[in-house]
């Protein structure tokens, strides 16, 4: 088995995890980091490979097993120096993971220290990684821990203050029930589709009410996934090619629904035409960004962040159509999306020429800084 012209590197894991977390031992999420980071999971201490030994009552950050996967002759040590894991030529397995057991760096192996990993670029974050002990009875702090560093740290406002308490309540529920992210996922499609036809319809209320479960189920199926190790390729394209697609088809849906119900906005088909531009026009300013700069506009510096959590992005558009319905002007609610889209395609334009203005090294993500 080979990686790059390389030998890969074989995973031991070391005394008992039998604690559950996310519905599985510790022992298994550690068998499942090891498959995802390209590492072969094996029994024993093997003698003509090299290895990364873990131990199995620990419980570790994703990113800390890749990275360790990636840098032979390191070991991994906490703040108060205890050796926990480390990555050893081959030949030096067994050995290694004695000192691993009474807590000992292996002489010879360079420290590496969880800090150095502090930014997660996938979730747009600095977060100190994962790496604790686990017992029975810390086992739901860090449930609580590995949820919120499965947290995206620049989002909507929604999703980051008003989901995360019932989504990691029904995260584990949908964990300890064996129930997988694409099953999730395929639920929340079906709200998509009920939400469009009930706003197509002109019946608001229960339209609302299943785009915002819809919602909430779209935070729930990405934190089972990272939680308890099932993502996938094909999971992560169905997720996001939801998310990308809806937002639109709901909006065209709630313009009919006005004019079924006899309240339609103000300049109908100006307020349709600059959401459904709008719309297309953010994505793709925001893809522009990424292109030149390689990280999302919303990481650049503190206001972008600030601002993610209110664009005119499915989450706060839906806010400001529910306060809109509750008032009896759904037709305003529209109007007032297309405004506030027009607002937030300029803002987005103006982030762009001002870091294309500046020298391609001084755009740096605040949060990797």
């Amino acid at each position: 088995m080979t990686t790059e012209g390389k030998t890969a590197p074989a995973g031991l894991i070391v005394g008992v995890g039998d604690v559950r977390l996310w519905g599985m031992t510790a022992r298994e999420r550690l068998r499942r980091q090891y498959v995802r980071s390209g590492v072969e999971p094996v029994e024993a201490p093997p003698s003509g490979r090299p290895a990364v030994i873990t131990l199995g009552d620990w419980v570790y950050d994703e990113t800390l097993v890749k990275t360790l996967a990636q840098r032979p002759g390191s070991v991994l040590v906490t703040a108060d120096g205890r050796a926990v894991a480390a990555h050893v030529a081959a030949g030096q397995a067994e050995a290694a993971a004695q000192d691993l057991t009474a807590g000992r760096p292996t002489v010879g192996l360079t420290i590496v220290s969880p800090d150095e990993l502090a930014y997660n670029e996938a979730l747009r974050k600095r977060e100190a990684p994962v790496l604790a002990q686990l017992s029975r009875e810390n086992v739901r702090a860090i449930e609580a821990r590995t949820f919120a560093g499965s947290y995206k740290g620049v989002t909507d406002l929604v999703t980051k203050y008003a989901w995360p308490v019932p989504a990691r309540i029904v995260t584990r529920w949908c964990a300890e029930a064996k129930l997988t992210p694409n099953m999730v996922t395929f639920a929340g499609f079906l709200l998509v589709l009920a939400a469009f036809w009930l706003f197509w319809i002109g019946e608001f209320g229960w339209g609302l009410l299943a785009g915002w479960v819809m919602t909430f189920l779209d935070t729930v199926d990405g934190k089972l996934a990272r939680t308890t190790m099932t993502s996938s390729k094909w999971g992560n394209v169905f997720d996001h090619g939801i998310d990308l697609i809806h937002p639109p088809f709901w909006w065209w849906a709630w313009y009919v629904g006005c004019f079924q119900v006899g309240l339609p906005p103000p300049f109908p088909e100006l307020t349709l035409a600059v959401i459904l531009a709008g719309y297309v026009l953010q994505r793709v300013e925001e893809g522009v960004f990424m292109r030149l700069f390689g990280f999302h506009v919303h990481s650049w510096r503190p206001f972008d962040s600030f601002f993610r959590l209110i664009t005119a992005r499915r989450n706060p558009n839906l806010i400001i159509l529910t306060l809109a319905w509750l008032f009896g002007q759904p037709g305003w609610g529209l109007f007032l999306v297309g405004v506030w889209t027009a607002i937030c395609l300029i803002v987005h334009l103006v982030q762009v020429v001002q870091a294309m203005a500046l020298p391609k090294g001084r755009v740096v993500s605040w949060l990797a800084r």
